[in-house]
């Protein structure tokens, strides 16, 4: 069996989706849900799918090493960030290497990088007048959405396209790619 940990800071949509696909999996569980936001909903979900749950304290950066440390007692073998809002720490990228893998609501290397994330990469789209947009799931490393991608996949963007409605097909990828990406990783 293997055991994942899903770190997300907010609403938790994707973090549900996952945990829904192999709440009866006999080669994956969700073992852990992990998250910076007390108040994030992404904790009431996991309550929902009777997922421990873990909030790291605010200096948690700092305690890297302990919360690897206490991650691997728990026998996590890939951490999974699903609207996570914070960088990853370099101890935690070292005891985890090519074992944390994020979402990104665009095709990397555009619209990445710090505070590219929701709302506001949709709208970037939006304003460059792209014809595509997509989703990017890839490791982790030190920068933001900087890893080796995994898997992209594309949807279309016509002029009549919101940003709220750019969010709606790019969301459907994600719900639909994000678990395959995980088990494509867990090999």
């Amino acid at each position: 069996m293997k055991n994942i940990a899903i770190f997300a800071s907010g609403s938790g949509s994707n973090a549900e989706k996952i945990m829904e696909y192999f709440q009866n999996s006999q080669q994956v569980k969700v073992a852990l849900v992990v998250s910076n936001n007390q108040n994030a909903f992404v904790l009431e979900r996991a309550k929902k799918y009777r997922v421990p749950t873990m909030l790291l304290p605010k200096n948690w950066k700092s305690d890297a090493e302990n919360i690897s440390k206490n991650l691997k007692e728990k026998g996590i073998d890939l951490i999974v960030l699903a609207g996570f809002m914070q960088l990853i720490p370099s101890e935690l990228i070292s005891a985890f290497p090519n074992k944390i893998i994020n979402i990104h609501p665009a095709l990397l290397p555009k619209y990445g990088g710090k505070g590219m994330y929701g709302m506001h990469v949709h709208r970037a789209v939006k304003s460059a007048g792209d014809s595509e947009s997509g989703i990017s799931i890839h490791f982790v490393n030190e920068k933001y959405d900087e890893g080796e991608i995994i898997l992209q996949k594309k949807c279309s963007i016509s002029d009549e396209d919101t940003p709220e409605s750019i969010q709606q097909k790019v969301q459907k990828l994600e719900h639909e790619y994000f678990v395959k990406a995980i088990e494509k990783v867990l090999g």
